[in-house]
């Protein structure tokens, strides 16, 4: 199982790393690594089984390839994506089935319905409650100015503060240890950037 996870992952960070369009700022290969160790992190505290983790982390490599191709409906694309590929590594149907849902459970708004999905949507989001949060959202912010070049700093505050005020975790470990610093950033979010 290790052998093949690091063949997997060799493939996916091999197309994030050649494949990615370069002002994807906060989608980037080192965003897919995050999301990856938050997952085991999240999974353990969580108490997932080995054979469920393998399944875990493949759905956190995979959950942002269809970016490679486009941005929109990414997930979708990531699931094409990872179905194609987890097939000719010889991964059932069972298992790429449980893998495209938990891709899918990251897709906005969150809508996870199993405990990976739970956990993987989570890790996705992980650092709304962290000190990463600034850095994190400043990275999000330029990459979505290649979008939207007319994006000003206070819409982006309003845009980031409605969506933490409608987020909400998924797994205990996170509704326990994450949900209390995000409200700090959110407030810190509404002091430093005026919004009421």
């Amino acid at each position: 199982m290790n052998n093949l996870f690091y063949q997997i992952t060799q493939k996916v960070m091999s197309r994030l790393e050649n494949e990615l369009p370069n002002w994807l700022f906060y989608h980037a290969p080192c965003h897919t690594k995050y999301v990856l160790d938050k997952a085991i992190f999240i999974a353990n505290k969580e108490g997932i089984l080995e054979q469920d983790l393998f399944l875990l982390k493949v759905a956190a490599l995979y959950h942002d390839t269809g970016f490679t191709v486009k941005r929109e409906n990414h997930e979708e694309i990531s699931c094409e994506i990872a179905t194609k590929e987890l097939a000719e590594f010889g991964l059932d149907d069972k298992q790429i089935k449980t893998i495209c849902g938990m891709i899918r459970a990251t897709r906005i708004p969150q809508q996870p319905k199993t405990k990976l999905e739970r956990i993987l949507a989570d890790a996705d989001l992980e650092y709304l409650g962290t000190d990463n949060f600034k850095e994190f959202g400043d990275k999000l912010y330029k990459e979505i100015l290649h979008y939207d070049p007319e994006l000003d700093e206070k819409k982006w505050n309003e845009i980031q503060h409605q969506f933490i005020e409608k987020h909400q975790y998924h797994t205990n470990y996170c509704k326990i240890h994450r949900e209390p610093k995000k409200l700090k950033n959110l407030q810190l979010l509404v002091k430093n950037s005026g919004l009421v």
